[in-house]
């Protein structure tokens, strides 16, 4: 099972769960903390690999990498703690496995909250995989890690956000990262589905107004589904909870309140 802490509230019954990105761990949400363990019960997860879910030797034979078993890892420890349900917040390439999971499980997602979210990959961030797919068995991993985090993040206020990904990338084995860079680099079909299909279950996308790469996409599916919102961060890059966590934190903790406010009142009609 992977790693994963738990903070209990005493009297709130939602819980919120965090799902950072490929190359990070838990440990990205620490803005975060604080202001959402005051109003919900937490769960922060380490992906495969990731910060303290470090991988055993039955895990490197093990070839079964796929969005799909990445996201039964998480519905995993959902079951082992009797988590029935969960508003979900993730970050970068943790959107995407949220937005798998809402999917494949959507009777165990109270809404969706994505921040820097990838939902397509346009003509620039297709070439950039490719490189990367080339070189990713010749090149040392952290060189490549490093190109990608100055192409996607590459301005002077994304720094702490481009060095905070790097340290934590640094913990991963090369080819724990060459098999997340393979995953990463086969998610075209999965993100188009994701675009066509408008998916019923309340949706927060967060943005940088300088996520160059991912915002255009977002936009339009903030215009076309009708269950999904857009907020906009001004003078912010790809990740907004590190950028600007003020904004961040209150934007997403008014959003699940404002969906438990509403759930209150449909109650008491019925």
């Amino acid at each position: 099972m992977i790693h994963h802490t738990i903070y209990r509230h005493k009297t709130s019954t939602q819980w919120v769960t965090f799902v950072h990105g490929a190359g990070g761990s838990s440990s990205i949400w620490f803005k975060q903390l604080r202001a959402f363990k005051s109003h919900f019960n937490i769960l922060l997860l380490d992906l495969r690999g990731h910060g303290n879910s470090n991988p055993k030797l039955q895990d490197s034979l093990d070839e079964n990498y796929t969005f799909d078993a990445i996201t039964d890892d998480i519905m995993e420890v959902l079951d082992r703690n009797e988590i029935q349900k969960s508003h979900f917040v993730g970050i970068s390439l943790g959107t995407i496995l949220i937005r798998n999971l809402a999917e494949n499980y959507p009777d165990r997602v109270s809404s969706m909250i994505m921040g820097g979210a990838i939902m397509k990959m346009n003509v620039r961030s297709r070439f950039l995989m490719n490189v990367g797919v080339i070189f990713k068995s010749v090149v040392p991993y952290m060189i490549l890690y490093k190109l990608f985090a100055f192409i996607i993040m590459p301005r002077r206020n994304h720094k702490k956000s481009r060095n905070l990904f790097v340290n934590e990338a640094k913990k991963l084995y090369q080819k724990e990262f060459i098999r997340w860079f393979k995953l990463t680099s086969e998610i075209n079909p999965l993100l188009k589905f994701f675009r066509q299909k408008s998916i019923s279950i309340p949706s927060f996308y967060l943005m940088g107004e300088q996520d160059y790469l991912f915002l255009p996409a977002v936009k339009k599916i903030a215009e076309t589904h009708q269950e999904a919102r857009l907020f906009i961060l001004q003078n912010c890059g790809h990740v907004v909870n590190v950028e600007q966590p003020k904004v961040f934190n209150s934007q997403v903790i008014d959003f699940i309140k404002s969906l438990e406010q509403q759930n209150t009142f449909q109650l008491s009609k019925a």
